[in-house]
């Protein structure tokens, strides 16, 4: 089982506004298997001898350092913290206060000194948050169930759900040719099914009706058809569960569901880079990082992909967006990262993905609000 904390938007952006002397941002690979996390712990430890050994390089304030590394060694020794674990686990430790987020996608061993955080592996779990409901239906069973890269799945109950499409006709079957011998059973079965998808569709939009997570569908044909056919919902998922699914567990079911999410979140990069494509001829696009720090410092980046592994050292004008590189340590931070930021607070969208993901495959890419 995965432990997983996704931080909220709101949760990314007052960390990018955390500033201290001293800001530790470490990414390492975990595992759900305990037994197994022997390994992040002993990298974790080297990490945090790196991270005090650049800050004695530095002249840091001695206590402050002796708090800082207090704060990362103890959550190194927590046994109980370490049964408990994800893929991969972000910490971010000053001085005065430490913060860790479990998270679900596997990162690359990441260490970051400066007097800000490094946000940029954060933002690939909120741009891809891994959350959706299930709807799983057949002719006898109506079940709806949360999904999350936080806790494990859960079936929701829902009141105005009909028990069944026999239920939605009156019958006790909606095959019983006797129940109504004027009608063409196919016909007459199919009529009692949409009726029944429509009281699902209703009862469904009252509960999600202005949110934005996919609702995947579960579902054997024609049922899975007419329920389509009846949708009122703009975010379900053209991906189906196909098959009767009226047996299966919510965990089997959120299994099932994740290959689907995964292309969900697939296409939406393929959309992303095709409207990149078309923007380049309008001006409208840079792969150049001086030239995206400028236009993010105007909020004139609409959406920003960005290389979830690399760092760039350097400083970024507050005022102006002129980007200085340099090398690693305190007095630096994550360029790239410092851009998007800059891009969330304007209203931006920002993609954290691998480089080949990025059009051109390079440190980032922005499709622009005007053209430069």
């Amino acid at each position: 089982m995965l432990y997983v904390d996704i931080p909220s938007l709101a949760e990314i952006k007052a960390l990018s506004e955390l500033r201290a002397d001293a800001v530790v941002s470490i990414y390492l690979p975990t595992t759900p298997v305990t037994q197994e996390n022997e390994a992040s712990r002993i990298a974790l430890g080297n990490l945090i001898k790196a991270a005090i050994g650049q800050l004695e390089e530095a002249g840091f304030d001695k206590r402050r350092l002796g708090e800082l590394r207090e704060q990362l060694e103890h959550l190194r020794a927590d046994d109980e913290f370490w049964v408990h674990q994800a893929n991969s686990l972000a910490i971010i430790a000053t001085p005065d206060q430490l913060r860790t987020y479990r998270l679900a996608n596997r990162l690359t061993e990441i260490l970051e000194v400066s007097n800000r955080v490094h946000l940029k592996p954060l933002l690939r779990a909120v741009a891809f948050p891994h959350s959706a409901y299930i709807l799983s239906l057949s002719e006898n069973k109506v079940g709806l169930v949360e999904m999350s890269a936080d806790l494990p799945p859960h079936p929701l109950s829902v009141s105005k759900f009909p028990a069944s499409a026999a239920s939605v006709a009156g019958k006790k079957s909606v095959n019983d040719r006797a129940t109504d011998e004027r009608s063409h059973n196919g016909s007459s079965q199919r009529q009692f099914l949409t009726q029944y998808a429509r009281r699902i569709d209703t009862a469904l939009r009252e509960l999600v009706s202005g949110g934005d997570v996919p609702v995947i569908l579960a579902a054997a044909e024609p049922l899975a058809s007419i329920y389509r056919s009846v949708n009122s919902y703009p975010n379900l998922l053209p991906q189906i569960i196909a098959g009767n699914t009226e047996h299966l567990t919510p965990l089997e079911l959120a299994d099932a569901a994740r290959p689907v999410l995964d292309a969900h979140y697939a296409a939406q990069i393929d959309e992303q880079k095709a409207l990149f494509s078309a923007r380049t001829g309008d001006r409208r696009t840079t792969t150049d990082v001086s030239d995206a720090a400028r236009a993010a410092t105007f909020g004139q980046v609409a959406t920003l992909f960005v290389d979830i592994d690399e760092v760039l050292h350097g400083t970024v004008d507050d005022g102006t967006g002129e980007v200085h590189f340099g090398e690693e340590g305190p007095d630096t931070y994550g360029i790239v990262d410092e851009i998007a930021v800059r891009v969330l607070n304007s209203g931006g969208k920002v993609l954290a993905v691998r480089r080949v993901d990025i059009p051109g495959e390079g440190s980032l890419a922005a499709i622009l609000r005007f053209p430069l």
